[in-house]
Order: C-alpha cells, then sequence, then structure tokens
C-alpha cells in the first residue's frame, strides 16, 4: 500500500428538518453576518426561508444572493462576492444543488482572501484563507458539500475548476427534506452522477487513490444503486435520505480519488449545449466503460454486487460486462434520454466535442486506460 492522504469536511450534520435549525446547529460556528447563495427557484419553493428564520432567530443578520444558475458563469461568483462584500458577510452559507454549493465555495474564499478568480484554477493554486462556509445540498449528486472542488463556466463554453483542501466547508448539513419535492428526471440525472462519482473513484489511476475512498464508494454505490428506483419513481423519503448519503459518500470517495473520463467527456456536452451534468453523465457512461474494460474489468467486476446484488451470481468472467449492460438499462428504466442524439446533440459535433475533451487532463490522467482523442471521439460515435 502505497502513500496517500485523506481530507473531508470536518463536520457532517444530517437528519430530516435540519435545514430549518440551521441557527440552532451551526451559528455559534459561523458568524452574525451570514451570506446565503442559492438560485431563485428554491427561493420561490419556500425552501430559503426556514433556514434564514433559523439563522435570524438565533441573532445572525442575514442576506440572500439568489442568482446562480446552472453551469455558474465567472460573472455570477463575482457579482456574490460583490454583494457579500457590500453586506459585510462574515461567513457563507451554499443552500442548492451542486452550482450554488460550488459558487458559495468561492465567494467564502475570495471574501477573505482577497485573490483574483482568474489566478487560482488549477490544481492548489489557492494561497489564502477562506470564511466560515457551510453546505446544505438540495440534490443527491455533486456530493460539492464535501469536495475541495468548484467548477465554473469561463468563456462562451468551457469549464475550468479550482481545486483546493481550503474549500472544504466546516459543516455539510444534509436535510432530506431539502431533495423531497425533486422532479423524477431530475433525481435521476443527478443519482447517475452520484454513481459515476463512486465508480470512477473506485477505478481511479490517481497516486492519490486509497482504500478509504474504495470502502466510501462500495458504499454510496450500494445505497444509491439500492434507492435510486424508488427515489426517482416514487419518491420515497426514506430512498431520497439514502441517496443523500450516498452521494456525499461517493463525493468523500473521490474529492481524494478523483474521477476521470466519463466527467470529461460530459463536461464538453454541457458547456456546448446546456445539458444538465448528471445527464451528459449517463449518456457516456457506457461507452466510456466499455473502453475501460480491458483495464478495469477486475475492478467492475468487483463493485458489480454492491450495485445489483443478484449479479454477485454471474460468472466472474462475464460479471463486468453484466455490470457494464445494468448500468445502461438502469438509465432506461429511469427515464432518461439513452443517446447524444436523442438531445439534440448533432452527429458532426463530435469531432468538436473530442478537441474540448481532451482539455480536461486533470481528469483524463486518471482514466484506467489511457484515452488518445481518436478514442474519444469513438467513445461519442457510440454514445451518438
Amino acid at each position: 500500500m502505497g502513500t496517500f492522504s485523506f481530507n473531508t469536511t470536518p463536520s457532517v450534520v444530517f437528519g430530516a428538518g435540519s435545514a430549518a435549525r440551521l441557527g440552532e446547529i451551526a451559528a455559534a460556528q459561523l458568524g452574525r453576518r451570514v451570506l446565503i447563495v442559492t438560485d431563485q427557484g428554491l427561493v420561490a419553493a419556500g425552501l430559503v426561508a426556514p433556514a434564514v428564520s433559523s439563522l435570524e432567530q438565533a441573532g445572525c443578520a442575514v442576506s440572500v444572493f439568489d442568482k446562480v444558475v446552472a453551469d455558474p458563469p465567472e460573472s455570477v461568483v463575482l457579482e456574490a462576492v460583490e454583494c457579500g462584500a457590500g453586506f459585510g458577510a462574515d461567513a457563507v452559507i451554499g443552500l442548492g444543488g451542486g452550482s450554488s454549493l460550488d459558487v458559495a465555495k468561492l465567494v467564502a474564499l475570495l471574501l477573505r482572501s482577497g485573490e483574483r478568480l482568474a489566478d487560482i484554477y488549477g490544481i492548489g493554486q489557492v494561497r489564502g484563507k477562506r470564511l466560515p462556509l457551510l453546505l446544505s445540498p438540495t440534490t443527491a449528486g455533486t456530493g460539492s458539500e464535501v469536495t475541495p472542488i468548484s467548477i465554473v463556466t469561463t468563456g462562451a463554453h468551457e469549464k475550468k475548476g479550482v481545486v483546493s483542501p481550503v474549500l472544504l466547508p466546516d459543516i455539510a448539513l444534509l436535510d432530506p427534506e431539502l431533495t423531497y419535492g425533486l422532479p423524477a428526471p431530475v433525481t435521476a440525472a443527478t443519482g447517475v452522477d452520484a454513481m459515476v462519482h463512486a465508480i470512477e473513484s473506485f477505478t481511479s489511476t490517481s497516486a492519490n487513490r486509497n482504500p478509504i475512498s474504495a470502502a466510501l464508494a462500495t458504499e454510496a454505490l450500494r445505497l444509491l444503486a439500492g434507492n435510486i428506483s424508488a427515489a426517482a419513481h416514487r419518491g420515497d423519503h426514506d430512498a431520497r435520505g439514502k441517496m443523500l448519503l450516498g452521494s456525499m459518500l461517493a463525493g468523500q470517495a473521490f474529492a481524494n480519488s478523483p474521477v476521470a473520463a466519463v466527467h470529461a467527456l460530459a463536461y464538453p456536452i454541457g458547456g456546448h449545449y446546456g445539458i444538465p451534468h448528471g445527464l451528459s453523465n449517463a449518456l457516456v457512461l457506457p461507452a466510456v466503460l466499455e473502453f475501460n474494460l480491458p483495464a478495469a474489468e477486475s475492478a467492475y467486476a468487483e463493485l458489480a454486487p454492491h450495485a445489483f446484488p443478484d449479479l454477485a451470481r454471474e460468472p466472474s468472467s462475464s460479471r463486468a460486462a453484466a455490470f457494464i449492460r445494468r448500468l445502461a438499462a438502469l438509465s432506461s428504466d429511469l427515464g432518461l434520454p439513452p443517446r447524444l442524439r436523442d438531445v439534440g446533440i448533432p452527429a458532426d459535433a463530435v469531432p468538436m466535442l473530442a478537441r474540448e475533451a481532451m482539455k480536461q487532463t486533470r481528469l483524463l490522467v486518471n482514466n484506467p486506460r489511457p484515452l488518445e482523442e481518436a478514442n474519444v471521439a469513438a467513445i461519442y460515435e457510440a454514445s451518438w
């Protein structure tokens, strides 16, 4: 066993209704002037008001920045920073999907450190400290509440990441009630995203691949695969809670043993065609796993029974291939579009997507099987 490090959010709070007790739970660890970073949909749905009320009852002044959008551009991050500075925020709360949590991380950092966003893209470029930070997810997907990563859309289509342990929040607050009203398509797509986190973390070739991440990934996959259908099709509350926990565990896993080609190929799909990140992952997942099969067969075979217990009876020689087939069938059963053509991506976009995906070097380096641009193009073609 080689040398590795494992870092995660120091405090995790899980419980239905915990967001409405946010002041009681966390005010003492935050500050007296709290900026909440969220989106207008959650404000309109009434999911933000209980948190604001609880913080105010605990003696905090609260300002709400609700202009986060999917795949947030740099301008949203900078506007949120300006809002926080004007308010005099001494703590930040991110409440929402992965986009809101990612923006909140950067706002907490930039408000205190004074660094320029353009200077901190990449791995380990952050030099300063951040304000106290709490993140509370409203989807079971990104695991952003326990990852040191923030993804921003730069320019028209390209995405860049800020990666630093400074971005890990002080508290991750997991309230299953915040996910109860998620529509089935969102539940399905974000759930598949979390499953991809677990799969890619388990098979990552990162130098920091480690047994802690592997254990978290297998438990995450068990919770996610075992509950995603009940959560998406029936909105089952217990299943939604298990999905939220599974998403967090997968986030802890890939935060330390990073993801790879599925995510690298998903980013251009979202950046150029506005396809939600989870669905982008689902669209290329089977073809990427097929490509990886010669290098990752034993790992996929090991994962298979955690996701689909009946595959334990499958002969070891065919278990990995059966695992890939079942993942493809799961996406279909969840009602997700199966192919790139089904979401309006033309066949002639493949060369451009392949070129863009090859820019995601921080992800591709972790893939079990090395990829050239021709391999990436072939995977997009197989997914079309």
